[in-house]
């Protein structure tokens, strides 16, 4: 089996741009009378804003309208994006860069594969988006992760085979989707919760030449 696609996830693989999201979950849940904690944030990670409401909606014991719910799904995401304006280059996570280069540099294709509706204004003030041969994100799929949706459009744009594709991702939703699709999935952080990977590395930091070179044979 030769590798010639790469798929990246974005949120928590690229940039940290989780913080942000739970800030602006936090705003909303405070705005309702309640509290939202960190570690309740956990089970946002890799799941679509419209299963974030609800899971944040159960967790403050409401019930909403339709009506309401679509406003603040709304107010949620016109909060987070006053945070990701003020991004830039310096919320790259590290080495990101190292291995986008490495990739480019060998012609491989790459695509991102995100749940984010704002992976392609994100990428732009980060300044990656010349990496990318192509963007599916949350404007594309109708699936969420762990369906393997998002993962199998990627490929079929890149015009690479599931099989010959690798995915780093830092959520298990996001692992167990990869694995769904039949590519190579490598955990980006802890290892004991991304343990249905095929590899496992806290950041690209661990992750050497030798080791993609391996990929790539």
């Amino acid at each position: 089996m030769k590798i010639t696609g790469f798929i990246f996830d974005l949120d928590g693989v690229i940039v940290d741009t989780a913080k942000y999201h739970y800030l602006a979950w936090r705003n909303l849940a405070n705005d309702l009378g309640f509290e939202f904690t960190e570690t309740q944030n956990e089970l946002f990670k890799g799941v679509s804003r419209k299963r974030c409401l609800e899971i944040l909606l159960d967790i403050g014991k409401i019930d909403a309208s339709q009506a309401q719910f679509d406003r603040w799904m709304v107010e949620k995401n016109e909060d987070y994006l006053k945070y990701i304006e003020k991004m830039n280059a310096s919320e790259i996570l590290p080495d990101v860069i190292r291995v986008l280069e490495f990739l480019k540099e060998r012609n491989i294709p790459v695509a991102l594969g995100s749940a984010s509706k704002n992976a392609r204004p994100i990428l732009e003030k980060v300044e990656l988006l010349r990496y990318f041969d192509d963007i599916v994100d949350g404007n594309n799929v109708t699936k969420a992760k762990p369906d393997p949706e998002v993962f199998l459009i990627a490929a079929d744009k890149l015009g690479v085979l599931p099989e010959n594709c690798v995915v780093f991702e830092d959520a298990v939703a996001g692992i167990q989707a990869a694995n769904a699709a039949r590519m190579i999935s490598i955990g980006i952080g802890d290892k004991n919760i991304l343990n249905e990977a095929n590899y496992n590395f806290k950041g690209f930091t661990e992750m050497n030449e030798a080791f993609l070179k391996t990929l790539l044979k």
